[in-house]
């Protein structure tokens, strides 16, 4: 193998572990792939907007999510996952169930003030009556909530500003400063909600990559002694190398610049001052050995074995 031999070898080897991947659960899509994006979210307020203003406690959230607004949004995934029954603890640990749930509940808070400002939006379009306000002025459940849940600095304000009585002394602002005032703030809890539930939903729609990942990254943590023969040099190096824990690095370890677990497959990139290497390497005996070859800009090539000489310690 040549130097220009390694032009495509990460799209090629990426390619083929996305292809021997599977899914953690229930991989079809109430979407078409080619439509799933962030942009479905306000079709979703409008459709959904009748129960979104019902909403109240994380509980009513999650059963919404789980049933309509999920699969809405192309996260059949998450709402599959959230919506089971019985799941084992250690599972649900592995799944990081937690972690999903706090997303949903943040963006179903996000998209229940969105809908609840864009209903003051349009209703200001039409002439917003101070009887109209208070009309739809949620309870105070619902308001706990949704500050909560959804960390929206802008609705305080919003919430004081809908319930807020008339002046009686001419001297405070006359009421059509005060539907001024609250249309405005109505826009702002508007614009906010919509880029809290668009950081949620990446969230969520990134879920199932992070598990793999984690999942990769937890059967490659560990002490590995490598064998690495250099075709180009003719040389053989043996090397120790050290992969930590998730979110721990090693202060005398170089770790690669990027890491892709797939099953049995394994990518890694790695760089320094202007050097590039790519790993493709397997799992073989029970994830105890590696074997596999490596190439880089240089035009270097050869094999990799390895095999593990402790587990992984946090």
């Amino acid at each position: 193998m040549h130097a220009h031999d390694h032009i495509g070898f990460r799209d090629a080897t990426v390619a083929l572990f996305v292809m021997l991947a599977t899914c953690v659960v229930m991989p079809s899509a109430a979407v078409p792939a080619e439509k799933i994006s962030p942009a479905l979210l306000p079709e979703v307020v409008a459709q959904q907007a009748d129960q979104l203003a019902t909403i109240d406690s994380d509980a009513g959230a999650m059963a919404l999510f789980t049933k309509m607004v999920g699969p809405s949004l192309g996260l059949k995934d998450a709402a599959g996952t959230l919506g089971a029954k019985g799941l084992p603890a250690k599972l649900a640990k592995e799944l990081g169930v937690a972690e999903l749930s706090q997303s949903v509940h943040q963006l179903m808070a996000a998209l229940a003030a969105w809908q609840l400002a864009d209903l003051i939006s349009h209703a200001g379009e039409d002439g917003l009556s101070r009887t109209t306000a208070s009309a739809v002025f949620p309870p105070a459940a619902r308001q706990d909530w949704m500050k909560a849940s959804s960390h929206l600095s802008a609705l305080a304000n919003f919430f004081r500003l809908l319930i807020e009585p008339p002046p009686s002394d001419p001297a405070q602002p006359a009421p059509q400063t005060q539907r001024t005032e609250l249309l405005l703030a109505a826009h702002r809890v508007a614009f906010e909600a919509q880029q809290r539930a668009t950081a949620s939903w990446w969230e969520l729609h990134e879920w199932k990559e992070r598990i793999r990942q984690a999942r990769g990254q937890a059967r490659l943590c560990g002490t590995w002694q490598w064998v690495i023969h250099d075709h180009q040099n003719h040389r053989e190096q043996k090397t120790v190398m050290l992969f930590p824990p998730a979110g721990q690095a090693p202060s005398n370890s170089p770790l690669p610049a990027e890491t892709i677990v797939l099953g049995d497959s394994i990518y890694l990139r790695w760089e320094k001052e202007g050097h590039v290497q790519e790993d493709s390497l397997l799992f073989i005996k029970d994830g105890t050995r590696i074997e596999g070859s490596f190439v880089n800009n240089t035009g270097g090539w050869g094999s990799i074995t390895g095999k593990r000489t402790s587990s992984c310690q946090p």
